[in-house]
């Protein structure tokens, strides 16, 4: 399943509603991101996401796809906030249900690396001397393309 929206999400219900994924599942594992205060830029109030409607949602039902053709996904949760967001508030949740837990861990890690870099969202990061786009970094691009070897 996967939200793209404004408001928060609640990790533990999230977790609770993975529980149910059936018989069989013995792991499951969640990752949830933070908007990070970088402490190194002075006056940065947060971040303003935006995505591509319609795409983005289809984007990450491929890579709950592929993820599930690598691994034994039980089950997939994917939420993805957008719009104006704070320094420390959520901003991402993924959560997998597997029958292992290497399989539950692989396949969270793969969701959340290429989520950063395949994905249509855009950020714009807020601070009082003004706000400006938020480029992808090397190093996610080379987490998302290590998957690929």
């Amino acid at each position: 399943m996967i939200s793209i929206q404004n408001d928060d999400f609640d990790p533990a219900a999230e977790y609770a509603g993975l529980r149910d994924s059936g018989a069989g599942t013995g792991a499951i594992a969640t990752f949830t991101g933070l908007v990070r205060d970088h402490g190194d830029r002075e006056g940065v109030e947060g971040l303003y996401l935006e995505h591509y409607p319609g795409m983005t949602e289809q984007v990450i039902a491929e890579l709950i796809e592929e993820a599930s053709r690598r691994w034994d996904v039980r089950k997939a949760r994917v939420i993805h906030r957008v719009g104006r967001l704070a320094l420390q508030e959520q901003i991402v949740f993924v959560g997998i249900c597997s029958a292992h837990r290497s399989d539950a861990f692989a396949a969270c890690e793969y969701i959340m690396d290429a989520l950063k870099t395949s994905a249509p969202f855009w950020k714009k990061e807020l601070s009082e001397s003004g706000e400006h786009w938020v480029e992808q970094k090397d190093t996610d691009l080379a987490r998302t393309d290590s998957w690929d070897d």
